[in-house]
């Protein structure tokens, strides 16, 4: 089969969802073709690790209602090649899509266990989802390994079902390397407090489903049985169509202003993406939600002929139990760690500095403030410990 469209978008998660939108707000009559992996329709991605979990809803809540925008939705369907002459991509079953415009929305695959089978889950889909949830009943065993963004919010959501949780991580704590120390080590407490059992500083070297359970071996030699395992392993971004057709990339597909790669037909958001922050004066590749939707919104915009320059710093948020936060920049805790707490690890704001610049707020169980800290971002300063301390205005 061919198919022709206006405009053509890779992969089908979040990203594509938002370019949909933004492209039939700007005109109506344009031929919109979507083409992903996935047996799904764009579908909300954060509820996967989250809402999910604790307010039972059922999967098509996630929905996007991607086909509202009158996009021709062509799932299950895997991109192999780009002929960037010939404006025409192929698909693993040998249609052709020839296109005016294209974006990339590629999306990253989670880093795999050196080992699988059934219960050996890189949670990252819908379908590792629902996987992962026939495992997750009260009291079944479940190691989940990472201590970082997705490992420690799964861990979180499972034993929150009443699994067996345990983690294990080669850090030193929940979030080490992002957190400052002493909060880190706070969540270790409260997440052994919540029946985790944590292993820190520890490195899983193998493992084996044997059907009805998998056993793990770690670096010293011992071993351990789980009636599942999730790694949380973080991700690496799919670039093998935008390689194999010469454009250019550099952890992942590098971009212009505009969401324009080094062909100026074809752009490029979301997870794939690596784009120039105009607050932060860097390159950045950011994995969460709010640069998805934004720049899949701002890619759909100028593949109609907007040409505006994306310049949002985008925030990403989590929920650990009872706790939660949105982030905004950098979190490094290699920069200078300035800490502001109401209550110790309960409620404040850590700001991370470089050279008298912030670079990056975390907002702890703090809302509403994530404007205030991209103009604080976005300030020259110069701050430092004293003076960046209650820049933020509700901070009480």
């Amino acid at each position: 089969m061919q198919y022709e469209y206006d405009h053509l978008i890779v992969g089908a998660g979040i990203t594509a969802d938002a370019a949909a939108k933004a492209i039939r707000e700007s005109d109506a009559a344009a031929r919109i073709g979507i083409v992903g992996d996935e047996a799904h329709a764009p579908y909300e991605r954060p509820p996967l690790s989250k809402a999910l979990w604790k307010d039972d809803k059922p999967v098509e809540s996630i929905d996007l209602g991607t086909a509202k925008t009158g996009a021709v939705l062509h799932l299950g369907r895997r991109i192999v090649a780009l002929d960037r002459t010939a404006h025409t991509v192929t698909d693993d079953q040998g249609d052709v899509y020839r296109y005016h415009r294209l974006l990339l929305a590629t999306g990253a695959t989670p880093r795999r266990l050196p080992f699988g089978g059934e219960r050996v889950i890189a949670f990252r889909t819908l379908d590792d989802y629902l996987a992962l949830r026939r495992y997750a009943v009260p009291d079944a065993r479940i190691a989940v390994i990472g201590g970082g963004f997705i490992g420690s919010e799964i861990a979180a959501s499972l034993a929150g079902k009443g699994c067996k949780v345990t983690m294990l991580f080669p850090g030193s704590g929940i979030g080490a390397g992002r957190y400052p120390h002493n909060l880190s080590a706070f969540l270790d407490g409260y997440y052994r407090e919540r029946g985790v059992d944590l292993c820190a500083g520890v490195r899983v070297v193998d493992g084996r489903d044997f059907g009805d359970y998998v056993e793990l071996v770690v670096a010293d030699g011992t071993s351990a049985r789980f009636d599942a395992v999730v790694a949380g392993t973080g991700v690496v971004p799919n670039t093998e169509l935008a390689t194999a057709s010469g454009l250019v990339v550099d952890n992942g597909i590098v971009v212009d202003a505009q969401l324009r790669t080094s062909d100026p037909d074809i752009f490029a958001a979301g997870d794939v993406a690596n784009f120039p922050c105009a607050p932060l004066g860097v390159r950045l590749r950011v994995e969460h939600e709010n640069a998805a939707i934004g720049m899949g919104h701002h890619a759909g915009r100028n593949m109609v002929g907007a040409g505006d320059a994306y310049t949002t710093l985008p925030f990403f948020y989590s929920d650990l139990f009872d706790l939660g936060y949105e982030a905004v920049g950098l979190l490094d805790d290699r920069l200078e760690v300035v800490e502001q707490w109401t209550q110790p690890y309960r409620e404040g704001v850590v700001y991370y500095l470089d050279g008298g610049r912030v670079r990056g707020v975390l907002l702890w169980n703090v809302w509403g403030q994530v404007e205030p800290a991209r103009e604080l971002i976005e300030a020259r300063g110069p701050f430092d410990a004293e003076s960046v301390r209650g820049k933020l205005p509700r901070l009480v």
